[in-house]
């Protein structure tokens, strides 16, 4: 009896630190490949809205227009690269071209004198619902 009790606990043991090996390895703090496609479709998609908040009026200011022009073209490549990842890194260059879509409506807002979008990650700074490890991977490229 003892003998069943004692091999019990080793089998126990020796699946927790299975499991423990295992998400260690792969990165048991990444998202799911849904989570990353929906991170990254949140970001295209709000960035699209960004964009057509604007009339066509408000393009007087070259600068705007410069930055609106920019962000439209971001907003252009973050769609094809989203119709095209798999992956969770590749979501992440969707998000983080996203977001440089979103940081030039923020310039073409200022230079219009409107406010900047709300909830907008500082520059340089992926969407906090990117893990640690994946936003080195955005950095990285």
């Amino acid at each position: 009896m003892g003998f069943a009790v004692l091999l019990a606990l080793l089998l126990i043991v020796g699946a927790v630190a299975a499991v423990v090996v295992q998400r260690r390895s792969n990165g048991a703090g990444a998202l799911s490949d849904l989570d990353a496609e929906a991170e990254a479709n949140r970001w295209v998609v709000r960035l699209g809205g960004s964009l057509s908040a604007f009339t066509a009026g408000a393009r007087a200011d070259r600068t705007a227009a410069r930055e609106l022009s920019a962000a439209a073209e971001r907003h252009r490549t973050a769609r094809h690269q989203l119709a095209t990842a798999r992956t969770p890194a590749e979501y992440a260059v969707v998000t983080r071209t996203a977001l440089e879509g979103m940081h030039h409506v923020r310039a073409a807002r200022t230079a219009l004198g409107i406010a900047p979008p709300p909830g907008l990650p500082s520059a340089g700074m992926p969407s906090p619902g990117l893990r640690r490890h994946q936003r080195d991977q955005v950095r990285t490229g």
